[in-house]
């Protein structure tokens, strides 16, 4: 299977965001991989937009049985989250499970009054009703496949297809 760049995926995310853009909006990238994306979304719309990230190791519902992740660092939201129109941002949609994590910790920082949600990839394969506004590339993944979001050290996004 070829995978998309997404280098160019981000830049259409930029493309599909902007016309959604209103007073007050800001971006939210899930770390690590989302909050990669939300930095070059960022950066693609000019740069001015406020960016946060979010890290939902602690509001996982999986967290008894997978453990915390070993990489924890903290969120990062520098703004008010009351009333803004809340663009999150994600590398792969799967069971939706992240998302909900990352919706409930929105709203520990305030009650937004809209969140959208981008993601790079949309695998399928989802447990919970949630799906993306935008999206980057479907990809058709068994649940034995896993893709993966790298930025080398260059700052450039890179995707890896691995079977478990």
């Amino acid at each position: 299977m070829t995978l998309p760049d997404p280098e160019q995926l981000t830049q259409e995310l930029a493309l599909a965001i902007k016309p959604r853009l209103r007073a007050n909006t800001v971006l939210v990238g899930i770390h690590t991989g989302g909050a990669w994306i939300a930095e070059k979304v960022q950066q693609h719309l000019g740069g001015k937009l406020p960016l946060g990230t979010l890290d939902i190791s602690f509001y996982r519902d999986d967290f008894s049985r997978i453990g915390l992740h070993p990489q924890v660092t903290p969120s990062a939201i520098a703004f008010e989250i009351e009333d803004a129109h809340v663009i999150l941002i994600d590398d792969v949609l799967h069971t939706g499970r992240t998302i909900r994590a990352a919706m409930n910790e929105l709203y520990d920082y305030g009650r937004p009054a809209s969140i959208e949600l981008a993601v790079l990839i949309d695998r399928g394969g989802r447990e919970l009703p949630i799906a993306a506004d935008m999206v980057g590339a479907r990809l058709d993944l068994t649940e034995n496949q896993n893709i993966q979001l790298t930025l080398d050290p260059n700052n450039k996004l890179t995707l890896s297809l691995h079977e478990r």
